[in-house]
């Protein structure tokens, strides 16, 4: 009797495998496609816009899209880092306007409306990554030793932050720092701004530390299953509190290439700009449940949002139209993910 049994059982055992390894090929591939498929978005919109602009494939008018972006980019890179995790960090858009603030009200003097500490530049500077990395590191204990909600953790934060920034500032326009606020900015290599170039070397470092470094796929296991990550050795809470310090110091890059852009400093710098940061990293492919997503889709979710501004305000639309238009996008981009994943949202 067992003899005639087990040919029987065998081919469904094989079969099994197979079957599973197929299944996960065509998620695979489904998710590559959602990528790259903003490859060819692009590409149209560029054809697109030389239609609705003649001066929009203009060498000046790319590298302008390009120096627009940067700053968004940066930001984009810090929140898909998190998100990756398994996390939020909603307060990033407030690091952006309070840490270049700070580094600001350090070297102006108390008659130009600063802290009159007279710090040199270089401090200065310094003490901007130091408040992205403080606040992100705060975030970071909050949710990672507290076991607090990310969600709220970052909103409060988020409202803190721009309460300090408009209680520091007075609710002025900060001028005049030094040229080094400025440089990210103002300088060019081959044409292209400087904060370009950074940008572009973040999200090459991170799509290489993601893909190929051990703490990169941390990172993934940690979003997918945290409790198994746990389990497989990997220090779960000493990573996910790197990964908000990182973030932090990110986004205050990010405020600081805003800053060189502008050329001020306000009390509403970064205000609103988490909806634009959550558009460009959903459309990326970077899941809302974690431990899915690339620095590639990543970048190309903010060169996308980059076109369309630019395309929108060449076409003369009004800015509250973009940023319903985002908000479609957004929408439009957690239903494709639905489709291609097969999985609920939480």
């Amino acid at each position: 009797m067992a003899d005639t049994k087990a040919p029987s059982a065998s081919p469904a055992t094989s079969k099994q495998p197979l079957k599973g390894s197929s299944a996960n090929a065509k998620s695979v591939l489904l998710r590559r496609a959602r990528e790259l498929a903003l490859v060819p978005a692009l590409l149209l919109l560029l054809v697109l816009g030389a239609f609705v602009n003649d001066s929009f494939l203009t060498e000046r008018n790319l590298i302008s899209i390009l120096g627009a972006s940067a700053a968004l980019a940066m930001v984009v890179l810090a929140e898909s880092l998190v998100l990756i995790t398994g996390k939020f960090d909603l307060s990033l858009e407030s690091v952006v306007g309070i840490a270049p603030a700070v580094g600001a009200l350090l070297v102006l003097p108390a008659a130009a409306s600063g802290w009159g500490t007279d710090l040199p530049a270089g401090l200065a500077l310094l003490a901007i990554l130091g408040v992205g990395a403080v606040i992100g590191g705060f975030n970071g204990i909050l949710v990672v030793k507290f076991k607090l909600n990310a969600f709220i953790v970052t909103l409060a934060m988020l409202i803190v932050l721009r309460g300090l920034l408009v209680g520091a500032t007075k609710g002025k326009t900060l001028f005049g720092m030094p040229d080094a606020f400025y440089t990210l900015a103002t300088t060019t290599f081959l044409t292209v701004p400087i904060s370009v170039w950074l940008a572009a070397a973040a999200f090459g470092a991170a799509g290489l530390m993601l893909r190929y470094h051990r703490w990169g796929r941390a990172l993934y296991a940690i979003g997918g299953n945290a409790d198994a990550a746990r389990a497989a050795g990997i220090r779960v809470e000493r990573v996910m509190l790197g990964v908000f310090i990182i973030a932090g110091a990110l986004a205050a890059v990010g405020g600081l290439m805003q800053t060189g852009y502008v050329g001020a400093i306000n009390a509403n710098q970064g205000q609103n700009m988490i909806f634009t940061v959550f558009a460009a990293a959903v459309i990326g492919g970077i899941s809302l449940d974690g431990g899915k997503g690339t620095m590639f889709g990543a970048l190309t979710g903010v060169l996308l949002l980059g076109v369309v501004q630019n395309l929108l305000t060449l076409a003369q639309v009004p800015s509250f139209w973009i940023q319903a238009i985002y908000g479609g996008i957004i929408l439009v981009a957690l239903m494709i993910a639905r489709v291609t994943t097969g999985r609920a949202q939480d």
